[in-house]
């Protein structure tokens, strides 16, 4: 856990009163947790544009992902999770922000609910593309966005997911 995961940990703990319960069951739930692949898909055609099948929830490095330029001119993106979770979560949720050189340039939300413990589970969600003109060209935008997911249980922050695009 960086030291960032952990002061929001730390901020949800006081919250709640007790850091060491809270701390505790956020390291319990991320020691349990994996991210079995990724896979992005272009809503049209069907086609598979991007997979990778290490995991990218561990907190203490920044992942890369070569994806196509084309990616770029998909109306939409189907976003698959395949993730196994030892602990039970009651409301597993993610945050995912896109940062253009550390700048926000758009956010999403997404819920998927109750995980079952000991269970592995696939969960898609569907991104609609921005407005073409909104659209920067690969080449801009090589290397310079990273993806940031925060997987929580609730308001409980489990960690944090930072992977930087290229494109190919």
């Amino acid at each position: 856990m960086n030291k960032t995961e952990a002061e929001s940990v730390s901020e949800i703990a006081q919250q709640f009163g007790s850091s060491d319960a809270v701390l505790s069951k956020a390291e319990s739930i991320l020691s349990g947790f994996r991210i079995n692949w990724l896979r992005l898909v272009d809503v049209d055609s069907g086609n598979v544009l991007w997979e990778e099948s290490k995991d990218i929830s561990s907190p203490d490095e920044e992942h890369s992902a070569i994806v196509p330029q084309s990616i770029l001119t998909c109306r939409a993106v189907a976003r698959e999770v395949n993730f196994s979770s030892v602990e039970p979560m009651e409301k597993f949720r993610i945050n995912q922000r896109v940062l253009f050189k550390n700048r926000l340039l758009e956010e999403w939300n997404f819920e998927f609910g109750f995980v079952i413990p000991n269970s592995t589970n696939t969960w898609q969600s569907i991104i609609d593309a921005a407005p073409e003109s909104q659209m920067m060209p690969a080449k801009v935008l090589n290397g310079n966005v990273v993806i940031e997911t925060k997987f929580f249980d609730d308001d409980l922050l489990v960690t944090t997911s930072r992977v930087r695009l290229f494109y190919s």
